[in-house]
């Protein structure tokens, strides 16, 4: 009877361990072991570092699978981060951007209103601050008024809305965008009034808006817009954006698309 060998015995080890890692649904530290385990042999490893070395690949693989899972359920409407954001071409002062993406003010559970005209970067700004908190550990919820509305809507007639909006503002960071650019059914006013009222001192939100939120009686019934407006700005930062539209000024200068050749 032959006596195994010692690399058909690790390759024994190696397949059980694949085989438990599988079984306790282990997917990253599964992936790691066909490198560690045969640099663990080779290099003389303690038993002790192995054993840390693949729990922390499949911690770290776990942390990252729930980022992308948090950036994807957020909603996000363009994925526009940082990345592609031009700090010196907004007319926001240079400190505040950057107080803005260290994230205090939401830690403090403090309110963002980014206010200007059309195409002055006010969605692309929050949708990078929102990408921000993401990586930072925190959870982003992204909403149109029109989308509050819908959602309202959609739980009107099992009597749900307030279950609806308590989900909506667990998230740590709710944002609702576009604000005033067109008339507010009178169902999105009422979401409003349900998320800024379900959220006041308990989580953050930030709107984009042409409209300053002084001025919202112009969009809402009066007595929801004194309320909304009363509980948001108690703790609100109000950031405003000026200047001609980006979108714009590309079009004008031949930038917005490929030329046809």
């Amino acid at each position: 009877m032959s006596t195994p060998t010692s690399t058909s015995t690790s390759e024994q080890l190696a397949g059980e361990v694949d085989a438990l890692a599988r079984q306790l649904r282990l997917p990253h530290l599964r992936k790691a072991a066909a490198d560690v385990l045969p640099t663990a042999k080779a290099q003389r490893w303690d038993p002790a570092e192995v054993v840390r070395v693949l729990l922390d690949e499949e911690a770290q693989g776990r942390a990252a699978a729930t980022i992308r899972n948090r950036h994807h359920r957020a909603g996000f409407p363009a994925g526009k981060t940082f990345d592609s954001w031009h700090e010196h071409a907004s007319t926001i002062p240079t400190a505040t951007q950057q107080a803005l993406r260290g994230l205090e003010w939401l830690d403090r559970g403090e309110n963002l209103a980014v206010v200007g005209p059309s195409g002055t970067g006010k969605s692309h700004l929050l949708e990078a601050l929102g990408h921000t908190a993401i990586d930072a550990g925190r959870t982003v919820a992204w909403f149109t008024i029109e989308g509050l509305g819908r959602l309202v809507a959609g739980h009107r007639a099992d009597d749900t809305v307030t279950k609806a909006i308590n989900r909506a503002i667990k998230a740590d960071l709710v944002v609702i965008d576009d604000i005033g650019l067109l008339p507010v059914p009178t169902e999105a006013a009422e979401a409003l009034f349900r998320v800024i009222d379900a959220a006041y001192e308990r989580r953050s939100i930030a709107i984009s808006s042409n409209v300053h939120p002084g001025g919202f009686d112009e969009l809402l019934p009066a007595t929801i817009a004194t309320a909304a407006v009363d509980r948001f700005m108690h703790h609100a930062h109000i950031v405003m954006t000026e200047g001609d539209s980006y979108r714009f000024a590309q079009a004008r200068d031949g930038k917005g698309l490929t030329p046809l050749t």
